[in-house]
């Protein structure tokens, strides 16, 4: 045999070429690496991975598209800058150079630009002693109120009453007002918020929102309405106050005008009858009421009849 002779293994190929560790292989071990094969620990660049950042700008790895917790609600920025915005023109009404009715329909336009689906309002403010002021936005809510108050029936009335906050989307059929309700459905308001203006004294009105459509206020709505509401009763009252203080101060001055003639026409009953001036007084009084006229009216009279009588007297005969 020769010494350089090569020699076969056993079922071996002399023809077959050494293995290609490159290329691809069918019995590759767990430690093969295969560039284009897709392992655990690689990095798939167009791949989903978990702690792969999204080229669109999701770097906390969950598909916008799914992001839908931290998304905001324009249609709910609108409403938060609308009542931002009606609160900001509260606060800047001037109590001084508004009457008080005009400031009320401020008040109750402020409230249909706060309350999303508001059509137009009304507002009702209670006072004591007098004829309460209800005011209205726009000319449908005075058709509304007056029903309403003609009837003595309505959510304003319960809301003003019970000092609670009444919703309705279907004022048609609504149990709680069986005479206003059909009414107002049969001139096409459907919906309504009556919101308490309430203050620490108390109850001083109430707020009405009227929408055409039906179930036109949500819970959304009526908490809006609620934060609308608190500052305006404020408004409303302080209003109301300095209103009260401007009457009581014309009052006065009529009264230190009119208490003059009243103590002359004391005088005159006085002399003419013989009595005492808590007497006379009560004369002078009772007559204003029989009358239905101002005690200083009928004062004046008599003291302008006493002086007439008294001229002619004093007017010699021709």
């Amino acid at each position: 045999m020769d010494g350089n002779a090569h020699i076969e293994g056993p079922g071996r190929d002399p023809d077959e070429t050494t293995p290609d560790l490159v290329g691809d292989r069918a019995g590759d071990g767990p430690d093969a690496v295969d560039p284009a094969g897709d392992r655990s620990d690689s990095v798939d660049p167009a791949g989903d991975r978990a702690d792969s950042i999204d080229p669109a700008g999701d770097d906390d790895g969950v598909d916008s598209a799914d992001d839908g917790a931290d998304d905001v609600d324009p249609v709910g920025d609108d409403d938060d800058l609308n009542l931002d915005a009606s609160l900001a023109a509260l606060s800047r009404l001037s109590t001084g150079r508004l009457t008080l009715e005009d400031l009320l329909v401020q008040v109750a336009e402020f409230a249909v630009r706060a309350i999303p689906g508001a059509d137009g309002a009304g507002l009702t403010l209670l006072e004591p002693n007098r004829e309460d002021i209800i005011v209205k936005s726009t000319e449908f809510v005075r058709q509304i109120d007056d029903i309403q108050y003609r009837l003595g029936e309505g959510p304003c009335i319960s809301a003003a009453a019970e000092g609670l906050t009444m919703r309705s989307g279907s004022l048609g059929g609504d149990p709680r007002w069986p005479r206003f309700g059909p009414r107002a459905g049969r001139l096409g308001v459907h919906s309504v918020l009556s919101l308490p203006l309430l203050t620490p004294s108390g109850v001083v009105g109430a707020m009405n929102v009227y929408a055409h459509a039906r179930n036109a206020f949500d819970v959304r709505a009526e908490q809006l309405g609620q934060l609308f509401a608190a500052p305006a009763a404020i408004t409303v009252h302080n209003a109301q106050i300095l209103a009260q203080t401007a009457r009581l101060a014309e009052q006065l001055q009529a009264a230190l005008t009119t208490r003059p003639m009243i103590d002359q026409a004391i005088g005159i009953l006085r002399a003419r009858g013989g009595i005492e001036s808590p007497e006379a007084f009560a004369r002078l009084r009772h007559l204003s009421q029989t009358e239905h006229v101002k005690l200083s009216v009928v004062a004046e009279r008599i003291v302008e009849e006493a002086v007439r009588r008294a001229r002619a007297r004093a007017t010699p005969p021709r």
